[in-house]
């Protein structure tokens, strides 16, 4: 196995239970738009996020201006937070809406995935930051009592940056 491919697992590991994410799009005057939305653990084997949206929502129009992305993920009770960033591109492929499809999704879109807007948002991992510490309090404060005592620095967990696009 590949470091990237170890890599990748790492990250799916860590997402595969976090539904919610804050995916961040840059408008029309250059600022940054962050809204919630649900992964589903919709993360394919290419390296791809997949978000249900509306064709006519405000992020598709930024998308399309803009592609770059960023998908912010937070599981703070066990202490794991990943920052993702890609290039994202509106799909109205019906096939692939319907393989994706969940019941949930009639909340938003009542007509199910046939509604004319119903589109799906692919964002293409390129790079990845996470932060994976240890669940445990006790292991954080030794850490830090630790590294008072000693005067080096704490050991709150693992950090790393992936590269996951071709370059």
């Amino acid at each position: 196995m590949t470091d990237r491919d170890t890599n990748f697992e790492k990250l799916k590991e860590m997402l595969k239970d976090i539904d919610f994410c804050m995916l961040s799009t840059v408008d029309d005057k250059g600022d940054i738009h962050s809204r919630p939305m649900s992964l589903n653990g919709e993360i394919d084997e290419d390296g791809n996020l997949w978000f249900f949206t509306s064709s006519e929502s405000l992020k598709a129009q930024e998308v399309e201006r803009l592609p770059k992305v960023n998908a912010s993920f937070s599981d703070p009770g066990d202490h794991r937070y990943v920052s993702i960033s890609g290039s994202a591109q509106l799909v109205k492929d019906r096939t692939k809406i319907r393989q994706l499809w969940k019941p949930v999704f009639r909340a938003w879109f009542p007509e199910g995935p046939d509604q004319q807007d119903v589109a799906l948002l692919k964002v293409h991992l390129e790079k990845a930051e996470y932060w994976d510490s240890p669940p445990s309090k006790i292991a954080q404060v030794v850490s830090f009592v630790s590294a008072i005592v000693t005067g080096k620095e704490a050991e709150f967990g693992e950090n790393k940056k992936v590269n996951l696009g071709s370059d």
